[in-house]
């Protein structure tokens, strides 16, 4: 290898593969991470989405499986099983459901109550900043007959962990991300539940076929060992170092992982409702509009062409937005991916799209982004500009700072 090549490989970012390649079947890239467990996320190498020797992407293989090979009614008759053996006779509390009352989170609670009479005990880890039609998807949530328990956490620290990720690791939304993973647990260990849902398989997006078929999320995303907690880096800061600012282990408790002997004490086991029904998002957008009066955006979602998905934080534009900088893969993309696979477009089509709207600066709430985060516009320019690793982004207008991707899927 050539001096020029080893020097500029010195400086790829984010752990990711150099060689950048797209699926032959979705638009997907190599460069997308696989599952993260996130309280351990650094710069260090990551495991991506794998392709097989025809070109095709992981989650392209597991769709080729969901469509072709399971048989949903056998995994219907494993769900009824289950839910069986934990179904409450009294009607008390059996199942916790975590959710912020989007299409997803609404489909799950509402067929586990209805078709299958469960007792769903929802709960929500709330959004950095609730857009006027997220808070109204949530109260419509809770309106359809649905309990709930929201944990809060300390606003000042939330804050200055978002700044950190975003900071330290161009991921604003990884505070968010950590107690999604976290808090369901806990409450259902507080409450004396034994069963959680999940929606869809991590495979469903790229995780290795492997684990997409087993019905439990993998403990490792949720749980760690004791000794570990206060060295965890959060938004690149360890816990340890938290503590030493003045936040307490109360205050960090719903980013931490539960001890994992502990966790095997409980005798709770998490679920995906994907592994049991053929996950669709779309078809569960339409359940949500029939059922429950959910509402889409009014207007085109930034960084996309969809109107339904990711609505209820002002943050998810910078989450995708700052996945596109990083990875050089935006919402469009996600989006597009996963509606190639269920039969939604053609590949044509999704190129057409992610070529349009991929990347598009979330501009509607950078104001209050910047504000919430105490950071300036130029600051936030910096941020973003050193996080463009070089096998992605090149300089194609100095006067105007101008970048543009290597690699293309159009």
């Amino acid at each position: 290898m050539n001096s020029s090549i080893s020097q500029e490989n010195s400086k790829l970012m984010h752990g990711l593969p150099e060689e950048v390649k797209f699926c032959s079947r979705c638009v997907v890239s190599n460069q997308r991470p696989s599952s993260t467990v996130e309280f351990k996320n650094d710069s260090s190498k990551k495991e991506t989405i794998e392709f097989d020797d025809g070109g095709v992407c992981s989650a392209c293989a597991y769709h080729d499986l969901k469509y072709n090979e399971i048989d949903w009614e056998e995994r219907e008759n494993e769900l009824l099983a289950l839910l069986d053996k934990h179904r409450s006779p009294n009607k008390e509390f059996d199942v916790i459901v975590p959710g912020s009352g989007g299409k997803d989170s609404f489909y799950i609670s509402h067929i586990l109550k209805h078709k299958y009479e469960m007792t769903p005990l929802t709960v929500t880890w709330p959004p950095h900043m609730y857009t006027e039609i997220g808070r109204k998807n949530f109260d419509a949530w809770l309106q359809c007959g649905f309990s709930n328990i929201t944990y809060s956490p300390n606003q000042d620290l939330h804050r200055r962990l978002t700044k950190a990720a975003f900071v330290n690791l161009c991921h604003p939304f990884q505070p968010f991300i950590l107690g999604q993973k976290q808090v369901g647990v806990k409450i259902a260990n507080s409450m004396g539940i034994d069963l959680v849902f999940y929606g869809e398989s991590q495979a469903e997006g790229g995780t290795n076929i492997r684990e997409g078929m087993q019905p439990m999320m993998l403990p490792k995303y949720f749980t760690t060992s004791s000794h570990e907690i206060k060295q965890l880096p959060l938004g690149g800061v360890n816990v340890d170092e938290w503590m030493q600012k003045g936040f307490t282990l109360a205050d960090l408790d719903p980013y931490i992982p539960m001890d994992a002997d502990q966790f095997i004490n409980t005798g709770i086991e998490v679920h995906y409702l994907g592994y049991y029904h053929c996950w669709r998002p779309q078809d569960h957008y339409y359940y949500a509009v029939e059922n429950g009066n959910f509402n889409p955006n009014p207007e085109r979602t930034e960084g996309t062409y969809s109107k339904y998905a990711s609505l209820d934080d002002k943050i998810d534009g910078f989450h995708y937005y700052t996945t596109y900088i990083k990875f050089g893969i935006g919402r469009a993309t996600y989006d597009a991916a996963q509606e190639i696979r269920n039969g939604h477009l053609t590949r044509e089509e999704g190129v057409r799209l992610v070529h349009k709207y991929d990347g598009e600066f979330p501009e509607k709430y950078i104001a209050e982004f910047l504000e919430y985060c105490d950071l300036t516009m130029d600051e936030f320019n910096g941020i973003i500009d050193k996080n463009r690793s070089p096998n992605l982004w090149k300089k194609a207008d100095e006067e105007h700072n101008r970048w543009e991707l290597k690699h293309k899927v159009w």
